[in-house]
């Protein structure tokens, strides 16, 4: 099974949390149940999971759009963190140069804007609703430079009249439905990240192969998981999830990890806060506080192992190092860590990745969407929405109207 035989999971649960009135095992038997049903109902989200999904084209549509260097992709939140996240992960199998605009940052727009031949850049530009305030800005900011036009850009928005409907059909662009049912968090597996990911050069087929075989091979370690995490989430003690990471490929799948985690479980009330953490640099700054501060928080230690690999490092200092090269330190120090973690019971799952490959990628973000997505049924509350992101987005369009106007 390519998930646990690529990724261990580790557990230790204080004796504190022992005494948390755990979820019952079957409150999670009839929850999978009812996702595995799921992948057959076609507009379900879990159903771009299922291997009966198919993208709304046919890949050959997308050839003429392969000849371009540099992809520009234009997106907020759910929309562009996972294909970030794929780059991240699988930089040494992307053929292209791949370029992110994924904040109002000034400086980094007007970097982008005065890129010698921009006009020879592929944009792709992504908005499930089509009227993101964000991406509208910076269309507007690039188009002078970046002449939009249906050779040089891909539009991935829903099929409805928005801002961004309109101008794509305007300019003759090449627009792919984005499904209203899947939410951006939510749509790793479908046209929003596998579109870019594809003419980045990522093998899209591979990415998709194993998703979920976890939960048809290790159905048993995956509800255990949970039993311990409805122990952390509905603890009153833990405040603060710590993505603690040894291994910089995954820092964009934090981020996109902890959008997922926070959007889909903070709400009435209930959740913790996210953190994503990097060591051993966060050794010199945090640890201090993570080891002997107050024990209201859980971790995951995620790490890569890759050092068998690796040639041994000789130089000045091998007497002190032992011959260890980079990645044997790196994993001494998150082994330090996991020692000091389980003598403090301090609560933890360890992650430990021993491919870098689409396959166990495609898994990664598969659990996680299922671990979060049952988390959320016992905390009893909707994983697929973010009505506070609404209010805030209808406000801010109020004001900026009221502005105009003025």
């Amino acid at each position: 099974m390519q998930l646990y035989n690529n990724l261990n999971f580790y557990k230790n649960i204080s004796n504190d949390l022992q005494k948390v009135k755990s979820v019952n095992k079957t409150i999670f038997d009839s929850s999978l149940k009812k996702i595995k049903q799921n992948f057959l109902v076609k507009k379900d989200v879990f159903y771009s999971f299922s291997k009966n999904f198919k993208l709304n084209l046919k890949l050959k549509e997308l050839r003429k759009y392969k000849k371009f260097k540099r992809i520009v992709v234009i997106g907020f939140g759910g929309s562009i963190l996972g294909t970030e996240a794929i780059h991240n992960f699988l930089q040494k199998k992307s053929k292209k140069e791949m370029i992110f605009v994924n904040n109002l940052d000034f400086e980094m727009i007007h970097k982008v804007n005065n890129i010698k031949n921009l006009k020879n850049s592929l944009f792709i530009i992504i908005s499930k609703s089509g009227n993101t305030v964000e991406v509208l800005s910076i269309i507007n900011f690039l188009k002078s430079k970046s002449k939009f036009n249906q050779n040089n850009t891909i539009v991935i928005t829903e099929n409805k009249k928005s801002q961004l409907y309109i101008f794509a059909k305007k300019l003759k662009i090449k627009t792919i439905f984005h499904r209203r049912y899947i939410g951006g968090r939510y749509s790793i597996f479908s046209e929003t990240a596998i579109i870019p990911s594809y003419l980045m050069g990522i093998d899209i087929l591979k990415f998709r192969k194993n998703i979920l075989n976890f939960l048809q091979k290790n159905k048993s370690i995956l509800i255990k998981n949970l039993i311990n995490l409805s122990k952390i989430y509905n603890s009153k003690k833990i405040n603060s999830l710590v993505m603690l990471n040894y291994c910089p490929g995954l820092e964009h799948f934090l981020f996109w990890s902890q959008q997922l985690i926070a959007e889909s479980l903070g709400k009435k009330g209930k959740g913790i806060l996210p953190v994503i953490s990097t060591a051993p640099k966060d050794h010199h700054s945090l640890l201090q506080l993570y080891l002997d501060g107050p024990k209201d928080k859980f971790f995951y230690i995620f790490s890569l192992k890759l050092e068998n690999k690796i040639k041994k490092t000789k130089g000045f200092f091998e007497q002190t190092l032992n011959n260890s090269n980079i990645f044997k330190v790196l994993d001494n120090q998150k082994d330090a860590m996991v020692s000091l973690l389980k003598n403090k019971k301090i609560p933890f799952i360890s992650i430990e990745i021993k491919r870098k490959d689409e396959e166990t990628l495609g898994e990664l973000f598969s659990y996680f969407i299922l671990e979060t997505v049952l988390i959320a049924k016992t905390l009893k509350v909707n994983p697929f929405d973010q009505p506070a992101v609404e209010q805030l987005k209808i406000l801010t369009k109020k004001n900026l109207f009221k502005k105009n106007r003025k």
